[in-house]
């Protein structure tokens, strides 16, 4: 699933924020250089001004887009711009206050104090925040992460106009060329990663978020590469020069680099919607840390009692687009249960073993005394020993509702199809969980229930998801 990119004002929020608090403290320090702090404490007309000033700060950017392209501005431009939107801000104050007759009573020695100081530090905070931007999106840690395909005859081109003008902040992970085969090879310091044979393969096994596709009018589009990346989930970029009827679900025409791109994805998401889903995690993440804590001096005696050793078990897992991430667990298996798992392999009720799922678990601890007995079985059947993974959601790992992370040994049985659940964060919850959880033992179902979820995402989906599985773990129906 992917995140479309805001549009007009809201695009540099951030900028915006930061222009403001300039503002008002330039305001405040103009107030205080010329008669100290009590003319604003004191006078109706200083204090409305804090009001007037953000609504005309908000209504330049708005209506005259001062912060348009403010990220590619170099020092001379940006230093043109912030003196423009400063004159028009302080011109919109003069006119307000003249038709509202207050012109006499303000003094003109503060608007021009307010003036400069704002130039002064609007400038720079701009500078500074720009150059903090750029600092951190080249960083790799934690950003998305990008794969090139094109012709070899392109590639120091393309690889050069995406490294200087990587705005979105991609990480990015390799290049592969379709018409010659140089793997192994690097370009402009980025590696060549893959080959017309195998890069869908390798699409599929490494943390890929986002694939562009930019290939020359010479070149015959691979309609076939281009549905198989939808179709994995993955969301491809495709430079416009042609194309050959792809029929994607979802598409839209955005920038990339100085490049006109054609985006396809398996769903798209706005910041609003992002945002608010974030804010749940985070809500939900707190409250379910709390009940860790409290479950955990309940369940910790009693896990440790029966099978010394950590209380907690974790496990490396594969999340969005393949990206690894450790989750938490409370540890209802004793300490050998790794390594047991493949004696136990013949007995796993999905034949294909994407997934892992028996009748009978010997490794539960506690399994011992009969079927559904000791306190593996109770945290397991409750879901109790989910609760760990609370922290994973609140560190962002995870989500309240989503699709659950594989194993890396079930991730690398995938099929290219396959990979289109994990185009979204992995969740606590989601909807093959709530359908049935681990009575379905058919792995091409639980494929469909999660494609489904992630292409008709919404927020209520999210909510009503939340209240079936407190439905679904009350009944006790299920569990995994």
């Amino acid at each position: 699933m992917y995140k479309k990119s805001p549009n007009g004002w809201l695009k540099h929020f951030d900028f915006m924020i930061i222009d403001l608090v300039c503002l008002e403290l330039s305001f405040v320090l103009g107030c205080y250089i010329h008669q100290g702090s009590g003319i604003i404490l004191g006078s109706r007309l200083y204090k409305s001004m804090f009001l007037v000033l953000f609504l005309l700060q908000v209504s330049v950017i708005f209506l005259f887009e001062t912060l348009k392209n403010v990220l590619k501005r170099g020092y001379f431009k940006e230093l043109s711009a912030t003196f423009k939107q400063t004159i028009m801000i302080i011109a919109l104050l003069a006119l307000y206050l003249f038709l509202m007759k207050m012109g006499t009573t303000y003094s003109r020695m503060i608007l021009t104090y307010t003036a400069i100081l704002y130039l002064i530090s609007s400038y720079t905070t701009r500078i500074l925040w720009k150059a903090s931007l750029l600092s951190r999106r080249s960083s790799d840690a934690g950003k998305r992460s990008l794969i090139i395909v094109s012709a070899s005859s392109m590639k120091n081109q393309v690889v050069h106009n995406i490294k200087n003008n990587n705005y979105e902040g991609f990480r990015i992970a390799g290049v592969a060329f379709l018409d010659k085969d140089m793997e192994g090879q690097s370009v402009d310091g980025i590696p060549v990663v893959a080959n017309k044979d195998n890069v869908l393969e390798y699409i599929c096994r490494e943390w890929v978020d986002e694939v562009f596709v930019n290939l020359s009018n010479e070149e015959a589009l691979c309609d076939e590469l281009i549905e198989k990346l939808v179709e994995m989930g993955v969301t491809v970029h495709l430079r416009l020069t042609k194309l050959n009827g792809v029929s994607p679900e979802k598409q839209f025409v955005e920038r990339l680099g100085t490049y006109t791109v054609l985006t396809t994805s398996i769903n798209t998401v706005s910041t609003r919607q992002l945002f608010l889903k974030r804010a749940m995690d985070i809500c939900g993440g707190l409250f379910g840390c709390l009940l860790t804590i409290i479950i955990f001096i309940f369940v910790a005696p009693a896990i440790y009692l029966a099978s010394p050793g950590p209380i907690f078990f974790s496990q490396v897992r594969v999340g969005k687009n393949g990206k690894r991430f450790k989750m938490y667990k409370f540890r209802s298996m004793y300490m050998d249960a790794e390594e047991r798992k493949a004696e136990l392999m013949a007995e796993n009720r999905v034949s294909d073993g994407l997934m892992f799922k028996l009748d009978y678990d010997p490794r539960i601890i506690g399994s011992e005394k009969g079927e559904g007995k000791g306190i593996g079985n109770f945290i397991r059947k409750t879901s109790l020993d989910e609760f760990p993974q609370f922290w994973n959601v609140l560190k962002g790992d995870m989500s309240l509702v989503g699709t659950r992370p594989p194993l890396i040994d079930e991730w690398e049985k995938y099929e290219l199809h396959h990979r289109a659940r994990l185009a979204i964060k992995p969740g606590l919850t989601g909807m093959w969980q709530v359908s049935g959880r681990s009575e379905i033992t058919d792995f091409e179902e639980v494929v469909k229930l999660d494609t489904q979820y992630i292409e008709n995402w919404s927020i209520g989906l999210d909510i009503r998801l939340l209240f079936k599985t407190v439905a679904v773990v009350l009944e006790k129906k299920g569990s995994m």
